[in-house]
Order: structure tokens, then sequence, then C-alpha cells
């Protein structure tokens, strides 16, 4: 018997070396599985629908949900790559007034949510809005049939409001390639007889491809992911799909089978990614010089004002500055409508979600610091996927498995005690903190990571001497020098759980608001102004890690030539 137990015991210590199985692995691994849990039921959901409409929908709406979501990726792509592109290029390569200004500017439209840029303008744009009427008064037009205008509510009006809050993206990415790039190549280039214009086509576009790409994946990722503007202007997605099966057509099997389709898309963007990532390991562009930039004066100058003025100008000050206005004429009609409640739970919501988020980023982070073993690694990138799900995928995977294990133990404590439970969990505000935890952790594990990277080993391995076990190290060592990356976590998972709209909407319990579904549910009934008020707290919440990234890349220009 003894030997028996000893080759089991030997048996499992090569197993447990192998796979680096320990405390660490094994929460990993735990969080890992309660993140991926909504995706794994979606798919189960899919493949094994209560009734099975499937061939229905092939037949009918989903080929058009995928050629509307195709065009609206295609759009944005395009929309995105140009703004972001061009605009980093000119801040980066070239002198003209107020470069300095719009470095950081160009950032700020990223505070707005697509859907509130998509309420306001439509509001300004829409046949009985200010902009029209006044055409109408002006050139004695009457009907719309003597002018054309075009419409907000359309497919290009969301590919527009999408571009205006995405492109800050590709943007950030892509200038960060362009500063760089090697400037030997650049002047080779130059001497070599290519204009300002050649040289960003021939060499700078294509050394900061692989950047340009992952902003531009992000930017696609973040439009699946809408809900409110898609909603708004009818355009049919995927994700306008979920829910238009899910909740009017009262089939959740057909809503997952959408879903797994729109997972599909963002497998392939993620695939898209990675593949980016590791081309760019072949286009090493290090340089002990900053740029010289190229002077611009005349119409090419005043040109590049008006290039990088565009973008702020519509993506923030117009539709912020009309939330101005509509917030002061409307301020205590909003108050009086519930404002202080939804404003109170979203801030709840948003603080336990930052909370757990950063804590279990945290234990990931430090999981992956102490080992790199096959299972640890893989639980760390799954992990990293669940920013990518959309809100509206996540919230028919969460309601399955939750709303099973209600029904479960409704039936037993009916069964045994002649009592029923209910709800336990579905419909309660647990649920909707899981959801925003589940979407938004990798930004916290993400921020954690590269804190924990900028942290010498030798400091873990002084404090490992002194008597300190791996928990004590992260509890003494680590977590006051991470302060900082906390802080942002904190801020950044806070932010977004404010934003968010479709797991909201969905998952909320009853009667429960916050002022992303507040602001959703006013501009869906044409209040707009009531909405105003809300929309302008997310925004100025918004704009604060906003602000701090813009902060700091104004900081962290190492010798750049001046504006």
């Amino acid at each position: 018997m003894s030997s028996y137990s000893s080759l089991a015991s030997g048996m499992f210590k090569r197993w447990r070396v192998r796979l680096n199985f320990d405390f660490w692995t094994l929460g990993s691994l735990l969080i890992a599985a309660i993140v991926l849990l909504p995706v794994f039921a979606v798919i189960v959901l899919a493949m094994f629908p209560t009734e099975n409409i499937w061939p229905h929908l092939m037949d009918t709406v989903l080929p058009g949900y995928i050629r509307t979501t195709l065009w609206l990726m295609l759009g944005v792509c395009v929309g995105t790559f140009i703004i972001g592109t061009g605009t980093a290029w000119l801040v980066s390569m070239c002198r003209f007034p107020g470069r300095g200004v719009f470095e950081w500017a160009l950032l700020i439209p990223l505070a707005m949510p697509a859907y509130v840029v998509a309420y306001v303008y439509t509001d300004l744009l829409e046949f009985s809005g200010p902009i029209q009427s006044m055409l109408r008064d002006t050139f004695g037009w009457r009907t719309p049939r003597d002018y054309w205008f075009p419409d907000i509510r359309s497919l290009g009006g969301a590919i527009t409001m999408m571009v205006l809050v995405l492109y800050p993206y590709v943007y950030l990415l892509s200038r960060a390639a362009f500063m760089e790039q090697s400037v030997t190549m650049l002047e080779a280039s130059r001497t070599l007889g290519c204009s300002p214009w050649q040289s960003f086509v021939r060499v700078g576009l294509p050394i900061a491809r692989p950047s340009i790409v992952v902003g531009v994946i992000l930017a696609l990722m973040e439009a699946l992911n809408d809900f409110g503007t898609v909603d708004y202007f009818a355009v049919r997605t995927l994700t306008a799909g979920i829910f238009n099966v899910w909740l009017h057509m009262r089939n959740l099997g057909g809503g997952a089978q959408i879903a797994v389709v729109l997972l599909i898309f963002i497998v392939v963007l993620i695939l898209i990614e990675r593949m980016a990532r590791r081309k760019k390991r072949y286009h090493t562009a290090t340089r002990s010089t900053p740029p010289v930039r190229i002077q611009l004066k005349g119409w090419k100058a005043w040109g590049a004002v008006i290039v990088c003025s565009l973008p702020i100008l519509f993506g923030i000050v117009i539709p912020g500055g009309q939330l101005v206005i509509y917030s002061l004429s409307h301020y205590e009609a909003s108050w009086a409508a519930g404002f202080p409640i939804y404003a109170r739970n979203s801030l709840m919501l948003s603080a336990i979600a930052a909370a757990i988020a950063v804590a279990l980023g945290l234990f990931l982070a430090y999981a992956g610091r102490l080992g790199r073993g096959a299972l640890l690694t893989g639980c760390l990138r799954m992990v990293s996927l669940g920013y990518a799900v959309p809100g509206a995928v996540l919230a028919v995977g969460i309601l399955f498995p939750f709303g099973y294990f209600d029904n479960f133990v409704d039936g037993l404590m009916r069964e045994y005690f002649g009592v029923s439970t209910g709800l336990l969990l579905s419909g309660t505000v647990f649920i909707l903190i899981y959801a925003y935890v589940a979407r938004f952790l990798a930004l916290s594990y993400g921020t954690m990571e590269a804190g924990l990277t900028r942290i010498r080993p030798n400091l873990d391995g002084a404090a490992r001497t002194l008597g300190r076990t791996p928990s004590g190290v992260l509890r003494d060592v680590h977590v006051p020098i991470l302060r900082g990356s906390l802080g942002t976590a904190a801020i950044l998972v806070f932010v977004d759980t404010m934003k968010e709209l479709p797991a909201t909407l969905v998952l909320r319990p009853f009667n429960f608001d916050t002022l992303a579904t507040h602001v959703y549910q006013y501009a869906k009934d044409e209040q707009i102004e009531l909405a105003a008020l809300g929309s302008l707290s997310i925004v100025l919440v918004g704009l604060i890690p906003t602000l701090l990234l813009s902060y700091t890349i104004s900081q962290s220009r190492s010798g750049g030539n001046t504006p």
C-alpha cells in the first residue's frame, strides 16, 4: 500500500511541477472560469436551444444583420483609419500653429459615448431640428420634397457618430508608432527624392501598420458592442438583432445563436490583432533622436489646423456644448425626473465593480509574475478576452446559467419545504456587478501587469529572504508601489461601467435605472433635453481618464521640437 501511495504522490508532484499548479494558479483558473462562463453558456444555449429557429433566422433576418454589420465595420474602419492616422502624422511629424494643443486635445472625443453623440446630433439635424428649420425659413422651403438633406437616422449616420468618438484609438497608437520610427529611415527617403507625403505613404505608414491595425481593431470591437446608437437609428446590426430576437420575439435560444455569430466576428478581430502584434517585432524602429518635424507654412499650415480641428469640433465641442445648453435650460426638470437616484445607482455600481475588478486584476497580475506555466498563461489569456465580448452577448450568457440555478433552487425548496425562493440572483444588483467585472476585468489586469513589470524582481527576492511569503511580498512591497496603477485601473473600470448600456439595459433589477439607461429611455422617447444632464454627467466622468492620458502623453515627450 505504501508503494502505491508513494507512486501516486510522485505522479502528483510531477503533474504539479509540470503545470505549476498552486494557490495562485488555482485562483487564476477560477477567475478565468467565472469570466468565461457567459461565453460558454451562450455557445451551449445556441447549440441546444429550446426552440430551434436557426433555419428561420437564416432565411429571414440573419443575412441582413450580417450585411449591415459588415458595412458598419467597413465604414468605421475607413473613417477611424483616415482621421486617426492623418492627425497622428500631422502632430508627430509636422510643425504648425497649435500643434501642442492638438496633440492632447485629439484624444478628448474618446470621453463621448457614441449613443450620446447620436442623440445630440439627431436633435440638431432631424427635420424639426434647428438646422433644417433655419434652412426652410431662409430659403422658403416647406416640405422634405423641396430640398435634400442627409438622413441622420441611417447606417451612414451611425458610422459617422461612431467614427467621431472612436478614431482616438487609432490616433493614439498611430502617434506612438510614428514617434518611435527611425529618423534615419525617414531622412533617407527624403534624400532619395520622396516628398513628405510620399515618405508618409511609402515609409511611415507601412512601418506603423501593426499599431494602426491594433487601433482599428479596438475601434471595431467598440462599434460591435454599441447598442444605443444602432437602436436609436434603427440600424439592424447583429447587436440589435440579439435584442430583437430575444426580447421582442421572446426566443432566448435565437438570441444566443445570433450572439454566437457576433462572437465569431470578435474572434476574427482578435486573431487579426494578435497577428498584427506578432508582426510588430519585424518593424524595429528604435531611435535616439527626436523627429525633425516639417515646418508647414501658409495654406498648408492652416490646412493642418483645420484637419486637426474638425474631429475635435464635431466630436466634443458641438455635442458637449449642446448638452451644456440643454442641461442648464432644463436643469430643474431633469433633476426632478430622478437624476439623483440614477446618479447614485451608477456611482454605487461603478465603485463596487471597480473595487472588485482591481482586486482580481491585482491577483491575476501577481500570479503571472510568480510563474509562467502553461496552465497559468492560458488562464491569463482567457481573462484578457473578456473585454472583447460585447455587453449584449454577456447579458445572454449570464441570464441562462443564473436563471437555471434560480429555478433549480426554487424547485428543490418547493419539493422539500413547500417554500418558493423565487429569483435569488437573476434580476438583482449582484448579477449586474458580475457582468461589469467579467467585461472590464481585462482593463484592470492589463494596468496591474504593466505596473508590476516596472518593479525590479530583486525586490521580491530581498523580501523573500527576510521571511515574507508571496502574499506578504504583495501586501508589503508591491501594493504600496502600485498605488498609481491601482488608481488608474479603478478609474478605467469605473468610467467604462458608467457608460455601459447593453448589459445594464437587460440585467438591471426591476424599476432600477442607471444614468446610461436613464439617458437611453428619455432619448428613445424623443426627450433629449431631459436626458442631457445624465449624458453630460457620463461625459464629464469619462473626461477624467481621457485628460489623464492626454497629460501623460504631453509630459512624456522626450526632446521633441517645440510647436
